[in-house]
């Protein structure tokens, strides 16, 4: 299990403080300090549809959950989709603790809104209590006929007219729209779908020609089509390094990164601010991209519960196998990491993001005066 541990930190999660030391995790809960679940039902909330990745990650820790839990109580995923995400959170911001039978679930989608001054975010992440966060990667992907014209660069796609399902702007989805845009490719983005899921729904009917999935659904939703000869990987973001520097995603180590595209496609540069723009949004949304809080008030008892179970969790002997086929090989982080990670996904250094919201007021009409 260190072996697991300490592999997944390297690759993914260099800037969390050189690791912290993750193959200790569990050494930093105390005990679980008397919080008993017995015959109670937790609700995991998470703010979006059934059919994304966030649904799948939340059904792979909540039955786990409901095992490690003291009491084994019950633990239901409930779907809050609706304004990208942010419908959810501000529900969530309106919790106060009282028993531990409520949990959140946020994601890149909901960050991103909260970083970029969305005037929808009434929630404030320093009020909650994270107790892990999730790594994970991407993937973007195309169709057959389409796949065809790519060689491991973009430059024979500029001239194609995509289409695709967007959860919005100044969601998570602002990763990939960046890329494309910085590889010279005309991608048209359909808003409002509530999930990643809607928009690979979108790709199989044929209504989108291009997509991209967090790795927990690419890997149970996309994998079988890329299998039945329906979709082609084209890219992952990647991933972090020991330095910050992207490389390939440990996941997927036999797919070319966004970077290594764009070093190959006629002016796309890594270097200058819509690089420097992309990167700092990468590592704000996919090393710290899914996470899971207790409301406002929990006591420290009640963190210790939740951190001591997810700890007992990444522990079993069978984690890396079964989070390696649900999840892909990213860091699973609780107590001392997972709030130097919380921080390194909910702040983004000023001039990253104002070019960001410059790109989007010039690109989208959309302005963020918050």
């Amino acid at each position: 299990m260190k072996r697991f541990k300490m592999a997944a930190c390297h690759a993914a999660a260099g800037l969390v403080a050189a690791c912290l030391g993750v193959a200790g995790l569990s050494a930093t809960a105390s005990a679980a300090g008397g919080l008993d679940l017995s015959g109670k039902t937790v609700e995991f909330v998470i703010p979006f549809s059934e059919k994304g990745g966030s649904a799948k990650w939340a059904n792979f820790y909540a039955p786990l959950l409901s095992e490690a839990l003291p009491g084994n109580p019950t633990v239901v995923v409930k779907y809050m989709p609706g304004a990208g995400s942010t419908k959810g959170a501000n529900w969530f911001q309106q919790q106060k603790y009282e028993d531990g039978t409520v949990i959140f679930g946020s994601s890149g989608s909901t960050q991103f809104p909260y970083l970029l001054g969305d005037p929808r975010v009434k929630y404030e992440y320093g009020d909650w209590n994270v107790v892990l966060v999730s790594g994970t990667g991407g993937v973007a992907y195309l169709p057959p006929d389409i796949a065809k014209k790519f060689d491991g660069d973009a430059d024979d796609l500029k001239d194609i007219n995509f289409i695709w399902g967007s959860q919005g702007a100044t969601r998570l989805d602002l990763v990939p729209m960046l890329a494309w845009e910085m590889l010279g490719m005309k991608v048209e983005a359909v808003f409002g779908i509530e999930s990643r899921g809607n928009g690979r729904l979108m790709f199989e009917r044929g209504e989108a020609n291009i997509d991209y999935q967090t790795s927990a659904a690419y890997l149970k939703s996309v994998v079988p089509l890329v299998e039945q000869g329906k979709a082609v990987p084209m890219m992952s973001w990647g991933a972090l390094d020991g330095e910050g520097n992207i490389v390939r995603d440990p996941t997927f180590p036999d797919m070319p990164t966004f970077k290594e595209v764009c070093e190959a496609t006629k002016g796309c540069s890594t270097s200058g601010d819509a690089w420097e723009a992309w990167k700092a949004f990468f590592i704000a949304g996919f090393p710290a991209q899914k996470m899971i809080f207790l409301p406002n008030g929990a006591p420290d008892e009640a963190i210790a519960t939740y951190t001591k179970a997810i700890d007992d969790i990444l522990a079993r002997p069978d984690f890396p196998k079964l989070s390696e086929a649900r999840l892909g090989i990213y860091p699973q982080m609780t107590g001392k990491q997972a709030k130097v990670a919380l921080k390194l996904g909910t702040d983004v250094p000023d001039g990253p993001k104002a070019y960001v919201k410059t790109w989007l007021k010039e690109r989208f009409g959309v302005e963020l005066k918050k």
